[in-house]
């Protein structure tokens, strides 16, 4: 089974389909299973699965996509978060010890992409998760040796309004 079919079994699991979503959305605007699957993955601090259910879409839309950069920053939030995550399980591990520098790049990225897209693309309000990537990009400038994540203060991004 290849990373693309794993991706779609896991959606499944989540209880997102592709063909059985529009009667759970009744008459509301159909949306990808794999954006409903990063809020919930990203919602219950599985950031790297989040991260992988989005890229699949933003993978099969192709860089030519109108959603491109959007789907790329909310990608780059979620990567911010498994480096700080594996930070924090693993402060002194070699590789996982230095992961607070390239977080605060990721951060600093998904602001990047998600800015033209605001106020509100998809349903979602920008202003949570661009505010949530800057406020993380700003303590780790201040305090480059302290991880501000830790799992009693995870961050929730809310579901896009609308589809849910």
């Amino acid at each position: 089974m290849n990373k693309s079919e794993r991706i779609e079994v896991f959606i499944k699991t989540l209880g997102f389909t592709h063909g059985g979503h529009e009667e759970h959305l009744g008459n509301e605007p159909q949306v990808d299973p794999c954006y409903l699957g990063y809020f919930e993955c990203f919602n219950t601090r599985r950031y790297y699965e989040a991260h992988d259910v989005l890229e699949h879409l933003w993978l099969k839309d192709g860089r030519e996509a109108p959603d491109y950069a959007f789907y790329k920053g909310l990608i780059q939030l979620a990567g911010a978060f498994v480096h700080l995550k594996l930070q924090h399980a693993h402060p002194l591990h070699p590789k996982h010890g230095k992961r607070l520098a390239p977080a605060r790049r990721l951060f600093l990225l998904a602001q990047t992409n998600l800015m033209p897209y605001a106020p509100h693309h998809h349903y979602l309000d920008l202003k949570i998760p661009i505010r949530l990537a800057s406020r993380y990009a700003d303590r780790l400038a201040t305090a480059s040796e302290i991880n501000p994540w830790s799992p009693e203060c995870a961050p929730i991004l809310p579901v896009p309004n609308g589809i849910v």
